[in-house]
């Protein structure tokens, strides 16, 4: 019984195949790829091999290259859906019995599977037990000259590993010891462009090209502007078949371009250099120096050979690339004027820019013998506890104890892989700040100097005003001390000074105060009115009024009643004083909804002015601003601060809003009840 090997990758052709033979005489082996077919390759257990092609390609052939190599005298049979002559051809050329269309035809497989000769079994070879061979006929000397020569060959081709980080020095070597070994007399290597991280890919037109990197025998002038493409000629036809061109081959002889860039390169053959996935380069070569062609064989072994080269081109390139991010990155990390420190896993130093070394290195040291060490106590466990964990530190001060004085945020990044919970690496970034925080305190003293200037400024001037009728008057009393008149203005001037006195006593000791003195509960309605009657004490205006709206519903407010009763006051002394001939005040109250079901307390207070601008709603509550020419500005400012000590807010609107004239406040939930 003979023994079928079936390579498809669709049962239904190995189903096929077994419906067709007759079982009494084949029995069918069905593999899905060359891998799972290796140990029947391996024993020779095979009388025929069967092989479902999908596509008349270039891995079609390398499949059926590979089972001649290891079956070389088993008969091959190729079913395909496609023939076209040129592929055809090649798989005669490579060992192919028959080259049959599918479907699978029964009589006419069993037909050819009948007059193909069997393949010859494997035996092993078996040494006779009772045979001895004299010392001086056995053949060590023999086997010690191969082996002998197999190391030198070895030797001599090992050179090629010393140019393994550069890939011109690299193919050089290899076509050197090409030309010392097999004697070629001109060959050249083109290499496609590679694609780096940060610079990109190459331009469309660079990267559908290959470009000389190396040649023996051919002038350097020559390949400088000399290049192949993707497209067509030799690069196109290598790009798209994968296989060896000779220049005397059909394709070549009918392509105009091919002819005319073997011609130029004086070559014979061109080989394409893969990596086993895409096609990296073009070698090409022309015959012996004695002018002999090469042979299939050494074709064949220089294709394996370049197609090891190709990988270690493509991993020249992923060195090429690494080194020149990392370079990119220490140059980067090196020009920042922050200190910047890369912790390995095992607290190595694997990078310190010039700043990080001026600061952590120690005195009688070089600068750059840096160590896990030398940093910081604080900073270390912060790093240690990184690489641990894997979790970021927020940003964070840090102030030396030997230098109390200096002032550094530190930032420090973990370099995490996917799918990894640690981190390989921690970035440690320190910024001195010092010269930062002592301009920021240069700024907020001269800023409280400005404002401690205009407040005794503006203080100044409004005790002299207060004090000048006292003044006057003073200097008046002996003189007209008797007289009514007199009396009746001392006794105005005296309330009035101690009025504006009182006031301003009382807005510096509400913004010196931070919190809440005390807390009462009291209606919200007595204390409007005890407001409007504060406010109209400081109003020349006889004609003031006051409406007030609650919508009917008492409303009881908690905190400090002196200091909420001067924040309305000079709420309602701004309106009031806002149009003298109508000084009304609208204040309208109502109860403020809140997310957690409380309720809060908004008041408006509307004037019946011209209301304010949007540059004076900015600018109200700022201390020191004021439209009139008399007081100091401080009104706005002293209610806001009260209202914000009980947690509430203070809202000028505008008349682009819809209402004229109207300053909203609103207490939180735990102020209104």
């Amino acid at each position: 019984m003979k023994t079928l090997l079936v390579l498809a990758q669709h049962p239904d052709f190995a189903e096929a195949v077994r419906a067709a033979i007759r079982p009494e005489e084949y029995r069918m082996i069905h593999r899905l790829n060359l891998e799972e077919a290796e140990p029947l390759l391996i024993h020779g257990a095979t009388d025929a091999c069967l092989i479902d092609v999908e596509s008349a390609s270039v891995q079609s052939l390398w499949t059926i290259e590979k089972i001649r190599r290891r079956l070389p005298a088993c008969p091959v049979l190729v079913f395909t859906g496609m023939r076209p002559w040129e592929w055809e051809e090649e798989a005669y050329l490579h060992g192919v019995a028959h080259v049959l269309a599918k479907p699978v035809r029964g009589r006419l497989l069993n037909a050819i599977l009948e007059r193909l000769p069997s393949a010859p079994l494997r035996a092993p070879v078996a040494r006779p037990a009772a045979t001895r061979v004299p010392e001086m006929a056995k053949a060590p000397v023999v086997a010690g000259q191969t082996a002998f020569q197999t190391l030198e060959v070895l030797r001599d081709f090992s050179g090629v590993l010393t140019h393994s980080l550069c890939a011109e020095a690299l193919l050089k070597k290899f076509l050197l010891l090409l030309r010392e070994i097999i004697g070629v007399n001109r060959a050249a290597v083109f290499l496609r462009q590679p694609v780096t991280l940060f610079a990109g890919t190459p331009a469309l037109e660079d990267s559908r090209r290959f470009r000389s990197a190396c040649a023996i025998g051919l002038s350097p002038g020559l390949l400088e502007h000399f290049e192949l493409s993707f497209e067509a000629g030799i690069g196109g036809f290598l790009f798209r078949q994968g296989r060896i061109l000779r220049r005397d081959s059909l394709e070549a002889q009918d392509d105009l371009e091919m002819q005319k860039e073997f011609e130029l390169l004086g070559a014979q053959v061109a080989i394409p250099m893969l990596d086993r996935e895409t096609l990296v380069g073009v070698a090409v070569f022309d015959g012996r120096l004695t002018g002999e062609p090469l042979a299939n064989g050494e074709l064949e072994l220089i294709f394996h050979l370049l197609e090891e080269l190709g990988l270690a081109v493509k991993n020249i390139w992923l060195h090429d690339q690494l080194a020149a991010n990392h370079e990119m990155m220490a140059d980067i990390l090196r020009q920042l004027s922050s200190a910047c420190v890369v912790v390995s896993r095992d607290l190595a130093i694997l990078h310190a820019n010039k700043a990080a070394r001026a600061c952590f290195s120690r005195p009688g040291r070089r600068a750059a013998d840096l160590e896990f060490s030398d940093l910081p106590q604080l900073l270390g466990s912060k790093v240690y506890q990184v690489l641990k964990t894997g979790a970021g530190i927020a940003t964070f001060k840090y102030q030396p104890a030997e230098t109390p004085e200096a002032v550094y945020t530190v930032t420090i990044v973990p370099f995490q892989r996917q799918n990894s919970t640690v981190p390989n690496a921690v970035l440690l970034i320190v910024e001195d700040q010092t010269k930062t925080e002592q301009l920021q305190r240069l700024e907020i003293e001269a800023a409280n100097l400005r404002l401690v200037k205009s407040m005794a400024d503006r203080l100044a001037h409004e005790i002299g005003n207060a004090l000048v009728p006292l003044s006057t008057h003073q200097q008046l009393l002996a003189d007209k001390y008797r007289d009514p008149e007199f009396r009746a203005s001392l006794d105005v001037a005296l309330a009035d000074g101690v009025k504006r006195i009182s006031r301003l006593i009382n807005q510096m000791r509400f913004l010196a105060r931070d919190e809440v003195a005390s807390k009462e509960a009291f209606p919200l309605g007595q204390l409007i009115e005890d407001a409007y009657q504060e406010a109209k004490k400081h109003l020349p205006a006889k004609s003031a009024h006051l409406k007030y709206e609650n919508g009917k519903q008492p409303i009881i407010v908690a905190g400090d009643r002196a200091a909420l009763k001067h924040a309305l006051s000079e709420v309602m002394l701004n309106a009031l004083q806002a149009n003298p001939s109508d000084a009304t005040v609208e204040v309208r109250t109502e109860s403020d909804p809140c997310v957690n079901g409380a309720s809060g307390v908004r008041i408006e207070v509307q004037d019946h002015g011209s209301g304010f601008t949007a540059e004076a709603a900015l600018r109200v509550p700022s201390p020191f601003y004021t439209t009139r020419n008399v007081g100091l500005g401080l009104g706005l400012t002293v209610t806001r601060k009260i209202i914000e000590t009980h947690h509430g807010q203070l809202h000028i609107v505008t008349p682009e809003a819809g209402k004229a004239g109207v300053v909203q406040i609103s207490l939180p939930p735990d102020t209104g009840a």
